[in-house]
């Protein structure tokens, strides 16, 4: 049987006391309840704000208490609120998202809750002091992600959310390089343990260039970068984000629709010319559901699925949940495992009769399935190769509700029962398997690095397939991830600690 942790349905908090009890009528949005600081506010302004957004179909509560998910204030000193907020009684203030009034207007506007982003937040500024959590000496910090173990809270994630939308902006611009900078700066900052509070102790820190000490720089001054800012703003970067978002549709086809003029999905969904592939046409079709996060009940969910269907052709067969869960994340895009056979070769008809048992149950809703082009003689691969050559589906399935212990993510006006999840199963020679798990593991910064550092140190050659010793001419065999690490001569870094990329 397939084992993976198991995500208790969680309890509903119950209403404090000391909670308002605001106009109930109308409401739309039953998870968000706001609460308006009158501090630089004004009664008078915030009674009109509160009025406004309970027309629109919000929850404002009139007493900050344990039940309030967004508070909203216009004074942007940050320590000042803080400490006002500290003040109370508050237990939850930790997982409360803290925010300028820009969130709620771009909220009223949009007439619904909008995505909380890095230029809404009001973070917490905490002085520094004597004693203060030392921080950890540069000297000791790697410039590889192989070589540094992620905490498991991002200390720095004003910092590091700025460098993911600089590194996508890139991305959009197709400027790799640029891309990767920032990508490898927010990584650094990320396995700190401790935060960044002045520019000075981040001046030897490795993988940090003019352009993000900049960055850095603002947000200490101003808490925020305006760079960041505009980019957020921007049309073009809005509607790449957006088109990205679907299923098969990657920055370049994003760009070309954005150049069409289109600004929508229903742009591109109405406009003749254009012709979706397979996989599109399923991304835009479940898009309410595959956009949405897939929890680790889900995923537990969809692993005992596939681990019938793969023990019910062969009862010896190897299934491994890889990805972000495997690394211990809460939610991912979609869940990933590997699967092979104790006997080389008996993997290679594994898929395709996994994808016809599912098929058979009527819960396969998409399916691309790519036979293997794997070659040993072509080994080793002397450029880098995002994917690699072994057998591997893409898949949509349907998962019902009772499947899942807790019950499914959906919203509650949602009465379908099920919802649809994309999973990616990949099949290696079960002598690769080892190659295989460490590369989909992840997290693609940590596995960047990994190879860099095989490269640039090791004189070595590492990819999904194989690890291939320059110097000695010989390829090196592994049945773990602690081999491959032991070839490297690195000490072994546990799944949960290897999380150095800042999004899922």
């Amino acid at each position: 049987m397939f084992h993976a942790p198991i995500v208790p349905r969680a309890r509903k908090r119950s209403r404090p006391a000391e909670a308002s009890a605001p106009r109930r009528e109308g409401v739309k949005f039953e998870d968000v309840r706001l609460y308006l600081v009158e501090r630089k506010m004004g009664r008078s302004r915030r009674s009109f704000l509160t009025e406004l957004a309970r027309s629109k179909g919000f929850i404002v509560e009139d007493v900050l208490s344990d039940v309030v998910t967004h508070v909203v204030s216009e004074d942007s000193q940050a320590s000042s609120l803080w400490a006002w907020l500290k003040g109370g009684s508050v237990k939850n203030l930790p997982v409360m998202h803290v925010l300028d009034i820009s969130w709620f207007t771009d909220s009223m506007r949009e007439g619904k809750p909008v995505a909380v982003e890095t230029r809404h937040l009001i973070q917490e500024t905490l002085p520094a002091s004597p004693e203060a959590t030392t921080p950890t000496p540069v000297s000791t910090v790697s410039q590889y992600a192989c070589q540094r173990r992620t905490t498991t809270q991002n200390n720095n994630k004003i910092f590091t959310d700025a460098f993911e939308v600089l590194a996508e902006s890139h991305e959009f611009n197709d400027m790799e390089g640029p891309c990767l900078a920032f990508r490898r700066a927010a990584s650094v900052l990320k396995s700190l343990p401790w935060t960044v509070q002045n520019l000075r102790v981040t001046e030897d820190l490795p993988c940090l260039g003019e352009h993000s000490m900049c960055v850095i720089e603002e947000i200490l001054q101003h808490g925020r970068s305006f760079e960041v800012e505009k980019i957020l703003s921007d049309e073009r970067y809005q509607i790449l984000k957006l088109f990205t978002s679907v299923f098969g549709v990657g920055p370049k086809t994003a760009e070309k629709w954005y150049r069409r003029g289109l600004r929508s999905f229903s742009d591109v969904l109405a406009e003749p010319s254009i012709h979706l592939n397979r996989m599109q046409q399923s991304g835009f079709l479940h898009y309410g559901d595959i956009s949405r996060a897939v929890s680790k009940a889900e995923a537990q969910a969809l692993g005992n699925i596939i681990d019938e269907a793969v023990h019910a052709i062969t009862p010896d067969a190897i299934l491994t949940l890889t990805g972000g869960f495997r690394r211990g994340k809460d939610f991912g895009h979609d869940v990933d495992f590997i699967v092979t056979t104790p006997q080389l070769g008996k993997e290679e008809r594994l898929l395709t009769s996994v994808i016809d048992r599912l098929k058979h149950q009527g819960i396969l809703l998409y399916c691309e399935y790519q036979a293997s082009t794997f070659d040993e003689s072509k080994l080793p691969s002397h450029r880098f190769e995002a994917m690699d050559h072994f057998a591997k589906c893409f898949l949509i399935l349907r998962l019902e509700d009772s499947q899942v212990d807790g019950g499914l993510q959906t919203a509650e006006e949602d009465r379908r029962g099920w919802r649809a999840v994309r999973v990616d199963l990949v099949s290696p020679p079960v002598d690769r398997y080892a190659f295989t798990l460490l590369g989909w593991s992840g997290s693609r910064q940590f596995e960047r690095d990994l190879r860099r550092f095989a490269r640039m140190e090791r004189r070595m050659l590492l990819d999904n397939h194989a690890l291939y010793d320059k110097t000695k001419k010989e390829f090196l065999a592994a049945t773990t991830e602690k081999d491959i690490f032991a070839h490297l001569g690195l000490e072994y870094i546990e799944p949960w600690q290897r999380n150095a990329t800042v999004i899922l």
